[in-house]
């Protein structure tokens, strides 16, 4: 039932929240290359759900430097971080802006480190919040990472087969917005 200081729900809740702005960029991929092939596919998963498993690795690791100096506030630092990447999310989602790719293959060169460490940057705050509630990095950004994966091929392939519009995106963002606030007010109302 708890994995490293935090039950699975919980994990797999941040893991799917983490996921959607990567859903959201692959649906936005597949609509623009239309033909999709396996390798398109891989790269795509391969790093987005890398760069979903290294950036909590490097928040946590940023936040084992500085957890001794918060130890009395740390649940709600990360209830902080939790919602402020949360509320990015909804906000960003509400603003309803079109999520454009260039006409290029967005599977290849930097066009594709630019989205994996766009669509990753919220993992960061949440490796931070995990090492102020000192829970293991390990298991749970392995998790993330794969989820991450996992949702991308799927995103890629709908947004071939689909040629959905935005608006889907914008739902998945909202949506993982929600639950991120949702885990931080969890952690707060755990801690007294």
């Amino acid at each position: 039932y708890c994995v490293y200081g935090m039950d699975w729900i919980t994990l797999l809740g941040i893991a799917f929240a983490l996921a959607m702005d990567a859903s959201a960029v692959a649906i936005a991929a597949g609509v623009n290359l239309r033909a999709v092939t396996p390798r398109h596919t891989f790269r795509l998963a391969w790093h987005f759900g890398f760069f979903q498993y290294a950036m909590p690795v490097i928040g946590w690791s940023g936040g084992l430097a500085v957890r001794s100096l918060i130890e009395n506030y740390d649940h709600w630092a990360a209830f902080g971080l939790l919602a402020f990447v949360g509320g990015n999310m909804i906000r960003e989602a509400l603003q309803h802006h079109d999520v454009k790719l260039e006409k290029s293959d967005p599977t290849k060169g930097m066009t594709l480190v630019m989205l994996s460490v766009a669509t990753s940057i919220d993992a960061l705050a949440v490796g931070l919040s995990f090492s102020m509630l000192n829970i293991s990095i390990w298991l749970p950004a392995l998790v993330i990472g794969i989820v991450a994966a996992v949702c991308t091929g799927v995103g890629l392939h709908l947004g071939k087969t689909v040629g959905v519009s935005s608006r889907i995106s914008n739902y998945a963002d909202a949506l993982g917005g929600l639950v991120l606030i949702t885990i931080g007010l969890k952690i707060l109302f755990e801690h007294g």
